[in-house]
């Protein structure tokens, strides 16, 4: 997967509590076991008409939030079931980070495990990062810069926050939990090599 060191991009703001992953993909699009292709069916229910066309108040398709790659979300974002699917179609559609108050568990973990940087801020942060992007008609650009562990605008905002340092190293490497276990490999063959050796030593 792609590493992320610092990614500067348009912001896309979603100021709702307790999205739910059904909400971000929902379940008739879980079908499918790649992993890309889901973009197009993000918030789907919310996204578009019951003719299929754009839903023109919902906030993805505000002209501001065109090509928006960091997302600004509520509370508890990520909600409901473990569907690894969401973090999926978030990635799809642009988006490289987002920023909220809190996460579910499970999706903050799926989040690390597929190169989209979570973050959280405190709540007053993020209510001034809703103002600005709203006050922004043209569009608003937030730095998200995982070495520094920072969030930053070019108007004054900056912000710290905390990121346990094993899920760190995984997105600075461009590595899951399958990719760190491979740069172990030597280890491991050379731990099963001694093992058999062992194994026949004892029995002759």
């Amino acid at each position: 997967m792609q590493p992320f060191l610092r990614h500067t991009g348009r912001v896309a703001a979603i100021p709702r509590a307790n999205v739910d992953t059904d909400q971000i993909i929902p379940k008739q699009f879980l079908k499918r076991i790649e992993r890309t292709g889901f973009g197009p069916c993000l918030f789907f229910d919310w996204r578009y008409l019951a003719d299929g066309s754009p839903n023109p108040d919902f906030e993805l398709n505000q002209p501001a939030a065109a090509g928006a790659s960091i997302l600004l979300a509520g509370e508890n974002f990520g909600c409901g079931s473990s569907r690894e699917h969401a973090p999926w179609a978030l990635a799809d559609y642009g988006f490289r980070a987002i920023v909220a108050a809190s996460f579910a568990d499970i999706f903050y973990g799926n989040c690390c495990q597929n190169g989209l940087l979570p973050v959280v801020l405190r709540k007053a942060e993020m209510d001034e990062l809703f103002r600005r992007a709203s006050a922004a008609a043209a569009g608003y650009e937030l730095t998200v810069d995982l070495w520094e562990r920072r969030a930053r605008d070019d108007a004054g905002f900056e912000a710290v926050f905390s990121i346990d340092e094993y899920r760190r190293e995984m997105l600075l490497e461009g590595l899951d939990e399958i990719g760190k276990t491979l740069l172990q490999e030597p280890r491991i063959a050379a731990f099963e090599r001694a093992r058999q050796a062992a194994r026949q030593g004892s029995a002759g």
